[in-house]
């Protein structure tokens, strides 16, 4: 505790408190997550103000809940402060020293355990990928809500109408690519239904097709004087500058993904042969050659910045806690906060740019669109054909005259 707190009043204001000795144990769990000293006083100094705010409440430890917790957050807790993670720190300690007893789970809902049902289904008898599955579920939940809403769910009364309704209720509010996705998996579902025996026949054809022309859209890339402005954006004397160059690099250099990029591990990187492991769609492993300047970055960062920690992922939340990247969408805020620094407006602000630009600066370097294919890691060569739409001297002689002339 002396680490962290210098004046000995209130180390033993904190000991004598409400939680008495389980504050050192949060103090010592906060310092292995890494947490500055500074930052650890002014937690401990939140989780003291909880224990006196329970005692004015007679509220006994053992008798300490969630809900007690949630109450004082929502009524006292500072988002700066971190007061809602150190609360949920606290109670972890607690649950784990036998001290509070472990929360009832709430029952799950009707729509969540068929839901989890279905998900277990493309699990064991589809194999599919874990975010296919969490999408799938999300879907489900909504589809249920639609056609249910708050009355009981019956399966068997499921029909073409009801699936209609929520497809064309989706399509409305989403892209033309996540509608998609919606159709997909209401395919599926249904035919999961039928396949346990809710449905008598099969109604899968029921559901509708969302308009969605094939190259319709010409990709939509950063030019190369804009790669170079978003690298030279980040601030590489500081720690987050330099993880983000790396990650940057990897974009630019190797167009990867940005799920591909956030999970990258120190076990990817095979530094004696120049060569980094990705995990692709649907779990397809690639091995691709690392750019000298890609390597470099990385290692900057591993020697300068990444805290040693238990984690084998590559890049690392830089505040504390030093753990991977939570979301999917980690890597695209990156790209995100870097091309505002750069001044750069585009339609896009995911990171899928960077892959269109080196398909682009690829294509028009002379490369074919069978080279190009293979550096993405297509798995058809017509995902690679949308790429011919954006190389404009080639296509300009093919250009007829508009048959009305020129007004």
């Amino acid at each position: 505790m002396e680490r962290f707190v210098k004046d000995s009043r209130t180390i033993q204001r904190f000991r004598s408190g409400q939680f008495g000795p389980h504050i050192q144990l949060l103090a010592e769990e906060l310092s292995r997550q890494g947490y500055a000293p500074h930052s650890i006083h002014v937690r401990l100094c939140g989780a003291h103000k909880f224990g006196q705010w329970l005692a004015r409440s007679d509220v006994d430890i053992a008798n300490l809940t969630a809900g007690h917790a949630a109450e004082y957050v929502a009524r006292f807790g500072c988002v700066k402060r971190g007061d809602a993670t150190t609360v949920r720190m606290l109670l972890d300690i607690l649950l784990e020293k036998d001290i509070i007893r472990q929360p009832v789970v709430p029952n799950k809902t009707e729509r969540e355990v068929i839901a989890d049902n279905y998900s277990a289904y493309l699990l064991q008898q589809r194999a599919l990928s874990p975010g296919t599955i969490e999408w799938h579920h999300a879907a489900v939940r909504l589809f249920l809500s639609h056609c249910f809403g708050e009355n009981d769910v019956i399966l068997s009364a499921i029909g073409p109408k009801d699936v209609s309704s929520f497809v064309r209720f989706e399509a409305a509010r989403k892209s033309a690519a996540s509608a998609k996705q919606t159709t997909s998996a209401m395919r599926s579902f249904l035919n999961y239904l039928q396949y346990s025996g809710f449905l008598k026949r099969d109604i899968s054809s029921s559901v509708p097709s969302v308009a969605s022309w094939r190259y319709a859209n010409i990709p939509k890339g950063l030019t190369n004087q804009q790669v170079n402005c978003v690298l030279e954006s980040c601030d590489r004397k500081t720690a987050i500058g330099r993880r983000d160059y790396a990650i940057l690099l990897l974009l630019a250099r190797l167009g990867l993904r940005s799920a591909e990029v956030g999970g990258l591990t120190l076990d990817d990187i095979d530094w004696t042969k120049g060569t980094v492991s990705v995990c692709g769609k649907g779990a397809k492993p690639s091995r691709l050659p690392l750019p000298p300047d890609v390597g470099e970055a990385i290692a900057a960062y591993l020697r300068n910045d990444r805290p040693t920690v238990s984690s084998r992922r590559i890049f690392l939340r830089i505040p504390a806690p030093h753990i991977g990247f939570k979301r999917p969408n980690a890597v695209s805020l990156v790209v995100k906060y870097a091309l505002k620094r750069a001044g750069i407006h585009t339609r896009s602000r995911g990171a899928h740019q960077f892959r269109h630009a080196l398909a682009t600066d690829m294509l028009k370097n002379g490369a074919a669109l069978a080279e190009i294919g293979q550096v993405l890691r297509h798995s058809l060569p017509k995902t690679t054909f949308i790429y011919t739409k954006v190389d404009v001297d080639r296509l300009l002689p093919l250009a007829q005259p508009w048959p009305g002339g020129v007004a």
